[in-house]
């Protein structure tokens, strides 16, 4: 793929500089160069993925200086499908928000979101962990910028406690680096797998200890128990568009996870064992736990989505947490679900708050304009998040339980089922209270402008969930390939070595 691998990265760059520099004050021109770049990443994401499905594992050596010198983009078949899930997802939210004005409330919108597009494409592509932090750290200051987007106390508050948890993270992350380095002299992610396996005995105190550490960073960024308290707050305050594209942004955590427990940490590694997986599943099954409660105890219809995210959140890494090829691609699918059905929740939340006075879910509230179409997709996205048939939400977790084996299968399986329960109570509760007993109020509808292109967005993410229900097939057979690569990395850290040879 040569040079079109950094393109998501650069791409990006150079646009939101663009668009900060130049098209500051040229708001409709500013959305028609932001527009037109992300849809271009959207392009050069699906070459990326079939490059990388087709000619397998390539590195690129920024100003070709040698692992562990230089800068490392890896692109394989996970970072390939990370990217094209971020382009779409973020191609689609921001025509939601140009179609509903979110966009004209604060100041750098589009420069601020092609920052984000480039913090995350870079964290999904890059092969060095040092840059994995400074890829965490672009997107950190994209998304406070996107995060108090428009003002408000109660927004600027959120975004504060989402900083502060995300500085600890970040603390968290360089403590862990500097003490793989110190032990290895690398942080290259290939020669690191390589290196590990023939670690002195005693230096396999501190490999476990970084370990721990980075694992707390990645459940920071997951929204893990008890590390999750930033996301309820944060994603309900954060405006409707910035919320949907942060569903793609737990995932990060969710990726980094699999990327380096698979090929740094495996669970064959003397020095560490099923340490990690330990750690991880039951954090897993209570964060779910705490999200289906946080669904039925929520007040306001934001709240009770970010509650959903926090629930989805623990069962994508319930499968994580097994290290098997088979609940690895498992976990895929069911993160390709999830980031869709997250968005397309939020987006409907915030259809919802701009046609009535408040959110509140604890009294029936008048009707709303257009609230046929609006009933109609919450409906659609409730049905996804909860994981009933016949949407992909189900397939997903079907494909969990499946995979899930051992001694904590009756555990895994009565958490996942008992949460998905008080999940569909939960969002069934909000959809009377929403749709159905509105009627009741027998009032006009306060008028509301028709947002063709917001409706429009928002079904292009229930068709998105569509799609992945009926290629469900040929898609988990593409994502147990994924998951077999990244169990056996031989391909990814033969790669780095043919590039540091040329």
């Amino acid at each position: 793929m040569g040079h079109w691998i950094i393109a998501p990265v650069v791409l990006p760059a150079v646009m939101g500089a663009f668009t900060l520099l130049v098209l500051r004050n040229t708001l409709p021109v500013a959305r028609v160069f932001s527009t037109a770049a992300t849809a271009l990443l959207l392009a050069i994401a699906l070459r990326l993925l079939w490059g990388a499905t087709h000619e397998g594992p390539e590195v690129y050596f920024l100003g070709n200086w040698p692992a562990p010198f230089g800068i490392v983009l890896v692109l394989d078949r996970l970072s390939a499908l990370m990217v094209a899930l971020t382009a779409f997802l973020a191609l689609v939210v921001q025509l939601y928000a140009i179609g509903t004005g979110w966009d004209t409330r604060g100041r750098h919108f589009h420069a601020l979101w092609q920052f984000q597009l480039m913090g995350v494409c870079g964290a999904f592509l890059t092969g060095d962990a040092f840059n994995l932090f400074v890829f965490f750290e672009v997107l950190l200051i994209a998304s406070y910028g996107l995060m108090i987007h428009g003002g408000g106390k109660d927004r600027l508050k959120a975004g504060v406690q989402y900083v502060a948890y995300n500085l600890v993270g970040s603390t968290l992350f360089l403590f862990g680096l500097a003490t793989i380095y110190s032990v290895t002299g690398t942080l290259n992610m290939a020669d690191l797998a390589a290196k590990l396996p023939g670690l002195p005995e005693g230096d396999a105190a501190l490999i476990r200890l970084a370990g721990v550490m980075l694992l707390m960073v990645f459940a920071i960024k997951g929204a893990l128990v008890p590390l999750h308290v930033w996301l309820p707050a944060t994603y309900a305050q954060a405006p409707g568009p910035v919320s949907a594209l942060f569903a793609v942004m737990t995932k990060v955590g969710a990726y980094a996870v699999i990327r380096i427990y698979t090929l740094v940490f495996p669970t064959d590694l003397p020095a560490t064992g099923t340490l990690y997986a330990d750690l991880l599943l039951p954090a897993a099954l209570v964060t779910m736990a705490v999200g289906a409660v946080g669904v039925m105890g929520a007040r306001k219809v934001q709240g009770l989505v970010a509650f959903t995210a926090v629930t989805s959140m623990g069962t994508l890494f319930a499968a994580v947490a097994q290290f098997t090829p088979g609940a690895t691609a498992a976990a895929l699918y069911y993160a390709l679900h999830s980031t869709l059905a997250a968005a397309a929740l939020f987006l409907i939340a915030d259809l919802v708050m701009a046609r009535r006075i408040d959110g509140t879910l604890t009294e029936a509230r008048p009707a709303i304009a257009q609230q046929g179409l609006v009933a109609g997709l919450f409906m659609a996205g409730a049905i996804a998040a909860a994981g009933m048939p016949p949407l992909s939400g189900f397939l997903g977790k079907l494909m969990i339980l499946d995979a899930t084996r051992g001694l904590a299968q009756p555990l895994i399986w009565a958490t996942i089922l008992g949460s998905s329960f008080v999940v569909i109570i939960g969002l069934s509760r909000a959809g009377s209270l929403l749709f159905w007993k509105s009627h009741a109020a027998q009032a006009t509808p306060v008028p509301h402008p028709a947002q063709p292109l917001a409706f429009v967005a928002t079904g292009a993410l229930i068709a998105g969930l569509v799609g992945l229900t009926l290629a469900a097939g040929p898609v988990s057979t593409w994502l147990a390939e994924t998951a077999a690569e990244l169990h056996d990395p031989a391909a990814y850290i033969a790669a780095n070595k043919l590039g540091e040879e040329h």
